[in-house]
């Protein structure tokens, strides 16, 4: 396959429509994954996995959201306290589901992560991976967790400065569902856009920079793959769909020239 063929083209200068281009993404991770044999049986393995992770997600929520709420606020007696407190029960576990669908199954697949993200670039022509050494595992490996506690971070501050609006009656939970949907809609987007440019060692710097100045192409991303969380069956494969898009966002970013070469790259590597 060329870059052309798989790679999205994405403008010099930021536009309005970059937000359905980066929807888009996720239809052509579903087309590479489905022509490419080894990206899609580890996807399927991947699948199986996140299918179980979501169903235990569920059960959890099931069975220990109500207590947990009912331990900082009690249930109310009367029928529209009662209303009030399903309400924030029920937003909240949504929210609650879509953030642990974004920390279980990636820590699940921790290992499977990298490996899908090589499969794709290798599918565009990129080059291969290197070969292993050991300064560049533990390079890799300290950049990788650097990367994971920052967005880590960002996510559960994000979500925990918009927990006080709770406390406004009547729309202060769905206010808080929405924003703070948006909030892990974004982080999403830089989930998945850092997971090959982690590999490639840029600095976190270089992850936020991206998703300031592509704000609606890397939320057209985010959405796209919230969206996918709600789809029955489909949802099992959000993980290797979103790192498939986030590494296809990386290459035409990289082929936009609005990315410099990895640091360490060589001349000639930098131009691949």
């Amino acid at each position: 396959m060329s870059p052309h063929s798989v790679l999205p083209h994405v403008a010099p200068e930021p536009r309005l429509s970059d937000f359905f281009q980066g929807l888009g993404l996720l239809g052509r991770a579903f087309s590479l994954i489905l022509r490419d044999r080894r990206l899609f049986l580890l996807s399927a393995l991947c699948a199986a996995v996140t299918a179980v992770a979501l169903v235990g997600l569920v059960w959890l929520l099931w069975t220990y959201a109500p207590g947990a709420l009912a331990s900082v606020w009690a249930r109310p007696e009367s029928w529209y306290g009662r209303a009030a407190w399903s309400t924030v029960l029920i937003l909240s576990s949504l929210v609650l589901w879509v953030v642990g669908a974004n920390v279980v199954p990636p820590l699940l697949l921790a290992p499977l992560q990298d490996p899908l993200s090589e499969m794709t670039e290798e599918a565009w022509g990129g080059s291969p991976g290197a070969a292993f050494t050991l300064g560049g595992f533990l390079r890799g490996l300290v950049t990788g967790i650097a990367h994971t506690l920052a967005r880590l971070f960002f996510l559960l501050a994000g979500l925990a400065i918009l927990l006080p609006l709770h406390l406004i009656p009547g729309v202060g939970s769905v206010l808080w569902t929405v924003l703070g949907s948006l909030w892990t809609t974004m982080w999403m987007a830089g989930e998945f856009l850092a997971a090959p440019m982690t590999r490639h060692l840029y600095p976190f710097a270089e992850v936020r920079r991206m998703m300031r100045e592509r704000r609606a192409l890397c939320l057209g991303l985010g959405a796209g793959i919230y969206v996918l969380l709600w789809v029955p069956i489909l949802n099992t494969f959000f993980l290797p769909v979103a790192i498939v898009a986030g590494t296809l966002l990386y290459g035409g970013l990289r082929e936009a020239r609005l990315l410099p070469p990895p640091p360490g790259a060589s001349s000639t590597a930098a131009l691949k």
